[in-house]
């Protein structure tokens, strides 16, 4: 840890005068990858990163943005019905608060210093920090409260609507609902969530290949249209099925002669990765560690072999990782292509996992990985305007 910054200075070298400030976690998934939008279960935790506002009204209808990460001012006039995408990083909090005008929460004006410490690109939803963060915000200032599941799904739907990237929930509803010490069961089509404890022995550990790939964001939507595509060929045998939730194994084989094999693929890996949730949670109930990460495997290589998003970065991040003293279980995390890879590991053996892991990825790759030891953390909420500083290898 080194010297703290400062919001509360930041924010009156901008904008002057003394502002309200508010945090939103980022987060990282044990387990359950690309099932959120198939209405399946998923088990995040938030991570202590946040997107940090600090806010003042203003008494017009402007909101002026800024963001120190970037080092760029955006202003935007909230009495305009027409407010469109700039396609940088202004999106989320504008579309945020363009989702809320239009569900008719009356906001004001309002000047903002937007500061990061989740890291960019790297899949642990920077994006759905910013908009929980921005959320929190701009309802505070109009005097008005959400429930968590409620101010969820207004994040979304601007990240849906506004931003157009079809995310599903939950990014933000982790971001909002998660509870330090815990990861979060989700279902993500009725949105019941149970906190599942982890345990103090062991810490998350974040890995960050430093790549990303470009074909990303078009590949995850072409993995999107390919479970849909799954359903709508086996709704005729399947009746009343809407999403790759309402299909087991059993019957996704025994029709599998209706699906090419890319979609029977993708459906597999939905299927089976719903199964290993489940499984996951129980193992962590159990307090059987050993099972988890056998989930956690059996987790990365189906999203290699059958979702196919992974990358060679991310395969050697977690072949590394599993030659170490005290892993319990590592995979890729997010939506692929690069990014990240969580592990679980032994709290007595995560200094030495940071330090042989990235040594050995420099040396294979010429690329210098950050790696980040995260607990558990709380969701979104009010805040102090020191942020620590944080050393990361």
């Amino acid at each position: 840890m080194g010297k703290a910054y400062n919001l509360a200075e930041r924010f009156r070298a901008h904008f002057g005068g003394e502002g309200r400030f508010y945090r939103a976690p980022g987060r990282v998934n044990l387990i359950g990858e690309h099932t959120d939008y198939n209405d399946g279960f998923v088990l995040p935790a938030a991570i202590d990163f946040d997107c940090w506002l600090a806010v003042s009204p203003r008494p017009d209808a402007s909101l002026i943005l800024r963001s120190d990460d970037f080092d760029q001012t955006c202003q935007v006039d909230l009495s305009d019905n027409t407010v469109r995408p700039s396609k940088t990083w202004s999106d989320y909090p504008v579309g945020v608060a363009v989702v809320l005008k239009k569900a008719g929460y009356q906001l004001q004006g309002a000047n903002a210093l937007i500061h990061g410490e989740v890291p960019i690109g790297a899949g642990l939803s920077s994006s759905a920090a910013l908009e929980v963060a921005s959320a929190c915000a701009f309802l505070d200032l109009a005097g008005c409260r959400l429930d968590g599941v409620q101010l969820a799904q207004l994040c979304q739907r601007a990240e849906n609507e506004f931003v157009g990237a079809r995310c599903g929930i939950m990014d933000q509803f982790v971001s909002v609902q998660g509870r330090a010490g815990h990861a979060l069961l989700l279902d993500c089509r009725s949105l019941e969530y149970e906190l599942v404890p982890l345990p103090d022995s062991v810490q998350l550990v974040i890995s960050n290949t430093m790549v990303k790939h470009e074909l990303a964001s078009g590949e995850y939507n072409r993995r999107r249209a390919e479970c849909e595509e799954a359903v709508r060929r086996l709704s005729p045998v399947l009746p009343g099925i809407r999403a790759l939730r309402d299909v087991n194994l059993e019957q996704l084989e025994k029709n599998r002669s209706r699906l090419p094999e890319t979609i029977w693929r993708r459906a597999y890996h939905v299927i089976s990765e719903n199964v290993r949730v489940l499984q996951a949670v129980a193992a962590l109930r159990a307090g059987n560690l050993r099972e988890l990460g056998q989930a956690m495997a059996e987790s990365h290589q189906s999203l290699r072999d059958f979702y196919e998003v992974s990358c060679t970065e991310l395969d050697l991040m977690v072949e590394l990782a599993n030659q170490q003293r005290g892993i319990y279980g590592a995979r890729m995390t997010g939506g692929g292509f690069g990014g990240c890879t969580v592990n679980v590991v032994d709290a007595q053996h995560a200094d030495e996992f940071q330090r042989q892991v990235a040594d050995a990825y420099q040396q294979a790759t010429g690329l210098t990985p950050e790696i980040y030891i995260s607990a558990a953390a709380d969701g979104a909420g009010a805040a102090t305007p020191e942020i620590p500083l944080r050393a990361t290898r």
